[in-house]
């Protein structure tokens, strides 16, 4: 495919200007310059993007209308026909969510002593953390420390963060890394063997590890293999539709759902550790999604509906870079770890407008402001329109065979469609790529049920309102252990579950009933359905 020649005409003005832009430095804006660009241009600052929730703990509050369609939403359960005298499973610690931060809680709290059940979706680790290519950032450099990360951290989140949380992530990253390597992840490393460090947007200092473009698929690895060794029970096809509470309000189970023969299995449990990810197949502001198709919300839903409070729910993540041609490749991501190591952001007539190690909000927000005000952007036959990213630059810059060495994937992925990326830039717009907020948490991963946990893109104050590249894989790592931790401890010191009940259900149900909102919608989605015409469009406009 390659190329068309209509677009063949911009990649020569980016190459005449290539020797420039080598020599060209562009600072970095001003926090007055960058709170302009973002109320301009990000999506969150869309006024038709969000509205008002008429129920549940957060009620009055503002958040993505396709966020607030599955929250005024009837439960797929109804309470007056489930016997939860059956128990199918009685367990310690039931996981729901079979990514990074699910298998690493379940890997803990079994390691704690604790009767562990991890329920998934779809397979084990079909999520968003075998996708994930940058790499993660911990301080493990000379020149580097926790307190750096920390305050790096904060700053990209807008001030936004909660500070107890941000603390955790940082003081215990340096401990994941050591423990993935512990565990066999193969991570870069230089000929004396010191490990890679990269730059991503909004770090000070080179702090992401990698394994190559394939990070989050090497540390899935090593942690399925551990979760198999260990013989830690683990449900494939089975999402959870609905929490269980005991008749004192704590957190007692769960009821899943057999995706093959839609039979309900209910599971008792001491705790709950909620690792479902995020809203991505929601296609919040109708962008393309980074995300695996199973990221529609379950975790936010279900807890919503059991009392749990949610955060920042009106701050999404728009990465950069995702992929606009060829469009069979629309909204993957193209990792950040391309510019942290030198390719640069060309509008259609070869000129960079932003300094590419800007922070990821400011960035996407800088390229829609190219291509919908500025009107250069590069424009494919279909219509799509992005800027370049001028990926032959890497190898100029850290010697040929670089790109080869560490983005295997991406240069495999674009020459199936006749794209060499040593020799041709890749066409980019912002993708829709993580979910700032979540279910409110501490430190220690519990949320404001007792006996309920959370971890990783479900949870939310650790990232603010806006996400540094490479704090997620460490997010899910360090909140996964800490939360796999905290319910085994619960498990020991508190008391066993009373009473199975839903009766929370009927409550949010009479609820929804007294706002006028009638029945036809359920939740949570558990697939997304791209048969209806609301949804078979999904670019931004």
């Amino acid at each position: 495919m390659g190329y068309p020649i209509e677009m063949q005409e911009s990649i020569r003005k980016l190459e005449a200007t290539r020797a420039f832009r080598l020599q060209q430095e562009i600072p970095r804006l001003t926090p007055e310059e960058k709170t302009r660009l973002l109320e301009q241009c990000h999506p969150d600052f869309r006024p038709d993007g969000m509205r008002s929730v008429r129920v549940g703990p957060n009620k009055g509050q503002r958040m993505q209308n396709e966020l607030v369609d599955i929250l005024e939403a009837y439960s797929r359960i109804d309470p007056d026909r489930v016997d939860l005298s059956r128990i199918d499973y009685d367990v310690d610690v039931l996981v729901v969510g079979g990514g990074g931060g699910g298998a690493t809680a379940a890997l803990i709290a079994h390691e704690n002593g604790a009767r562990v059940l991890l329920a998934t979706k779809l397979r084990l680790g079909d999520a968003n953390t075998m996708m994930a290519e940058g790499g993660i950032a911990a301080a493990t450099q000379p020149n580097d420390s926790p307190y750096l990360h920390f305050l790096d951290t904060i700053g990209g989140g807008r001030f936004q963060n909660k500070r107890e949380l941000v603390w955790a992530l940082v003081h215990d990253a340096p401990l994941i890394v050591e423990w993935l390597k512990d565990l066999g992840a193969m991570f870069d490393t230089h000929p004396n063997g010191d490990l890679v460090v990269s730059f991503a947007g909004g770090h000070c200092r080179r702090r992401v590890h990698s394994c190559k473009d394939l990070s989050g698929m090497e540390f899935m690895r090593v942690i399925r293999d551990e979760l198999w060794n260990r013989r830690v029970e683990v449900l494939e096809f089975s999402p959870a539709v609905e929490l269980l509470l005991d008749e004192r309000g704590r957190c007692a189970g769960a009821i899943l759902m057999n995706l093959e023969t839609r039979e309900h299995i209910i599971v008792r449990a001491r705790a709950v550790i909620l690792a479902t990810g995020g809203i991505g197949r929601l296609h919040p502001n109708k962008f393309p999604t980074t995300n695996h198709y199973g990221a529609t919300a379950d975790g936010l839903v279900i807890a919503y509906r059991a009392g749990a409070r949610l955060l920042h729910m009106d701050a999404i993540q728009y990465h950069p870079t995702g992929a606009a041609w060829p469009e069979q490749m629309l909204g993957q991501l193209i990792t950040e770890a391309l510019r942290g190591n030198g390719a640069q952001l060309v509008n259609v007539h070869g000129e960079r407008f932003i300094n590419e190690l800007e922070t990821r909000d400011v960035t996407s927000s800088a390229i829609i402001r190219e291509v919908r005000d500025r009107k250069n952007g590069v424009r494919t036959p279909t219509g799509m329109e992005g800027v370049w990213l001028d990926t032959p630059l890497i190898d100029i810059r850290g010697g040929v065979g670089k790109l080869d060495r560490m983005f295997a994937g991406i240069v495999h992925r674009f020459r199936e469609y006749g794209i060499d990326v040593h020799k041709e830039p890749i066409l980019v717009f912002p993708t829709q790529h993580y979910q700032n907020g979540g279910i409110e948490i501490d430190p220690e991963g519990r949320t404001d049920i007792p006996g309920l946990f959370a971890a990783g893109e479900v949870a939310g104050g650790v990232q603010g309102r806006n996400r540094l590249g490479g704090n997620s894989l460490v997010d899910i790592f360090v909140f996964g252990r800490r939360a796999g931790q905290a319910a085994a401890l619960f498990v020991r010191e508190g008391p066993s579950p009373g009473k199975l009940t839903l009766e929370h259900v009927r409550r949010y149900h009479r609820e929804l009933a007294a706002e006028g909102i009638e029945k036809g919608r359920v939740s949570p989605l558990l697939l997304p359905d791209y048969t209806r015409p609301e949804v078979k469009e999904r670019r931004y406009s």
